[in-house]
Order: structure tokens, then C-alpha cells, then sequence
């Protein structure tokens, strides 16, 4: 992924901190089902399709570039978590 990508979703992020806070809070549910991996995919739908959420800055409500930033976000932040979800190395 180009770092043009990484910047894009970075400045996503700073204005739209309620999707991350949905990030969060739908991962979270899912490790308390028991879920030892999961698909940042499925959180990303989740928020799409089942929250009602308004985003500024992005042609698509939620891009589905910014998909792994907020994984790799979410394992930074919570490390006892780290693997949760499976990525690819970045380029």
C-alpha cells in the first residue's frame, strides 16, 4: 500500500473519529463471543450496513482502502490483541 493511501486514510480518520469508535466497539464484541481472529472486512460492513453514520471527506462513505489502517490501528492500540485480525505486509 503507497504511502499516498496511508495519508488519505489518515486525514479520513482525524475527521471522522465515529467510524473508528465503530471500529472499536463491533471488535470488541466480536472478541467477547470468542472470536480469535476476524475479518476487518466484516467489522467494515457491519458499520456500513447496520449503523447509521455520516463521513466527510471521502467520495464513499467508507473507502474500502482505510480497511486495513483501522486493523493495524486497532492491534497498535490494543497489542494484547495483536494477530486478531491477519494482515498483509504493507508495500
Amino acid at each position: 500500500m503507497s504511502q499516498a493511501l496511508k495519508q488519505k486514510w489518515w486525514e479520513f480518520h482525524k475527521a471522522n473519529p465515529q467510524v473508528y469508535e465503530l471500529f472499536v466497539r463491533f471488535t470488541f464484541e466480536a472478541l467477547r463471543s470468542g472470536r480469535k481472529n476476524y475479518s476487518a472486512n466484516a467489522i467494515f460492513e457491519r458499520i456500513r450496513w447496520h449503523s447509521e453514520i455520516e463521513t466527510q471527506g471521502d467520495d464513499f462513505k467508507l473507502n474500502n482502502n482505510h480497511r486495513p489502517y483501522y486493523a493495524r490501528l486497532f492491534m497498535h492500540e490494543y497489542p494484547e490483541y495483536d494477530g486478531f485480525f491477519r494482515t498483509r505486509e504493507l508495500h
